[in-house]
């Protein structure tokens, strides 16, 4: 098999061969870096390539794997992590000059599970400085490219990520999502992002944005991949506060489910509003296949989504100037503009504001939680438009123009208020080839339902099987 064909393929695919020992993790980890070697001076997805400690970790999951000792589907696969987890050892940077030194003195939780799965860390990849952000333009370690068009945007805040997926620098990353940023890269790099329930992955060992509304999650090449991302990391970790202790369910036996029966609703107003058209076309056709499959479709209402905007930027903003209010106060220069201009003004954000905002997420998240109660899943676009060029702050939709940065999470940012799951997966592409994604949340800790729909979809499409031009 050929070095970037080993590359392309899914974590599942990779670790059927690995398990027959048909090929190497060491193979797969040499194509990885010759891929890496090749690529990244075009995308620049990675702060850190980490080629020794993944070398070492390559050849220690090829000897255990020839001694009989195979550890699961993750045992030899190339994972990355975005640069704001913790690994032992490595620096840590948050992609940003604050932190541009720093170098972790122990693993965070998740990292540590994906090592017990025996994954195969590649390196620790770029994103929006400090995760405040939809673009991944990096003042200090440059913009991330999107392997669909270079020109382009892949996202953000965990755009790096989701441009080595999308272009196999690895098999699988991992993501933060506080308003949008595991989803919107995904839609934007035509890949699947899965946001968990809130308290589902630990955070512990995760540097903070907002301490209520962010979550981790995997970045895959197909829903499958996601199941077996999210066995290796979930689950209740006393370090983390927000953890919750739940049991843990098969998720990749929720894959190839049947779904005829299953009811997903479609929202009435606020997701489909200011969409792009081919956007909408797109994920209307997606939900027409899922109702060819047996599944009910229906109208719901979400009364009071249209709190959502204010409520949230309220808590972002406040949150995230909360957790850097000494950095702000003895190195505000270090900062880039963009970033130091939101955390500045989460400073002037009143108390009554952050509790109002707080009010107002309750109510939303009733109006979610009586419409799930009548459907098993949700589905809306995940993004209004695909990606802009990079450089650009605005975004064209039916002849207006929209600030980018709150139009691209616009619908998802009201999941993050939820604390509910919600995945997005490849359903089209724009005429100019550019990737489109559709998002179906859930239920609290009904994950499962939401890989079952996904791959019932997936399975019924070829969006998942096109490869950027990227070379």
């Amino acid at each position: 098999m050929k070095s970037d064909e080993l590359c392309s393929l899914s974590a599942a695919r990779l670790a059927a061969l690995i398990a027959k020992r048909e090929v190497s993790p060491v193979e797969v980890l040499d194509a990885t870096l010759a891929r890496i070697d090749r690529l990244e001076p075009k995308l620049n997805c990675f702060v850190t390539v980490l080629r020794d400690e993944a070398r070492a970790a390559a050849q220690e999951a090829e000897r255990a794997i020839a001694a009989g000792n195979y550890r699961g589907p993750l045992h030899g696969i190339p994972v990355a992590l975005k640069d704001i987890f913790e690994l032992a050892g490595s620096r840590t940077t948050a992609s940003s000059k604050i932190m541009a030194a720093h170098v972790s003195q122990s693993d965070c939780t998740v990292a540590r599970r994906l090592k017990d799965a025996g994954a195969v860390i590649v390196g620790k990849t770029n994103l929006h400085e400090f995760a405040i952000g939809v673009t991944t333009n990096n003042p200090h370690f440059g913009p991330t490219r999107n392997p669909w068009d270079t020109s382009r945007i892949p996202g953000g805040s965990s755009g790096g990520s989701g441009a080595a997926v999308a272009a196999s620098l690895c098999t699988a990353a991992t993501g933060t999502d506080t308003g949008g940023s595991i989803r919107i890269p995904s839609f934007y790099c035509g890949i699947v992002g899965l946001k968990p329930t809130f308290g589902r992955v630990s955070k512990a060992g995760v540097v903070v944005l907002s301490w209520t509304l962010d979550h981790t999650g995997p970045m895959t090449k197909s829903v499958e991949d996601a199941a077996i991302f999210m066995q290796a990391i979930a689950g209740y970790d006393p370090a983390d506060p927000s953890s919750a202790d739940v049991p843990v369910p098969d998720f990749r036996q929720a894959v190839g489910r049947e779904v005829k029966g299953l009811r997903l609703g479609v929202p009435r107003e606020f997701f489909f509003d200011a969409v792009e058209p081919e956007v909408e076309s797109a994920v209307r056709a997606a939900i027409a296949t899922l109702e060819g499959l047996g599944v009910t479709v229906e109208e719901i209402s979400l009364p009071h989504i249209h709190y959502t905007p204010g409520a949230f930027s309220a808590i972002i903003q406040s949150e995230a100037a909360a957790f850097h209010e000494p950095w702000l106060t003895t190195r505000p220069q270090d900062y880039g503009a963009d970033v130091r201009a939101r955390l500045e003004a989460g400073r002037t954000i009143l108390a009554t504001q952050y509790v109002n905002a707080q009010r107002a997420r309750t109510v939303i998240k009733g109006d979610f939680e009586r419409a799930l109660a009548k459907v098993d899943a949700i589905a809306t676009p995940t993004v209004p438009a695909v990606a802009v060029p990079i450089g650009e702050e605005t975004v064209q939709i039916k002849g207006k123009t929209y600030e980018l940065r709150p139009t691209a999470n616009r619908l998802t940012s009201p999941i993050n208020m939820t604390g509910l799951p919600a995945i997005s997966l490849p359903c089209g592409f724009s005429a100019n080839g550019l990737p489109i994604g559709m998002q179906l949340v859930g239920r609290a800790f009904d994950e499962p339902m939401l890989l079952t729909l996904a791959h019932a979809y997936e399975a019924s499409t070829e969006w998942h099987n096109r490869q950027p031009p990227v070379a």
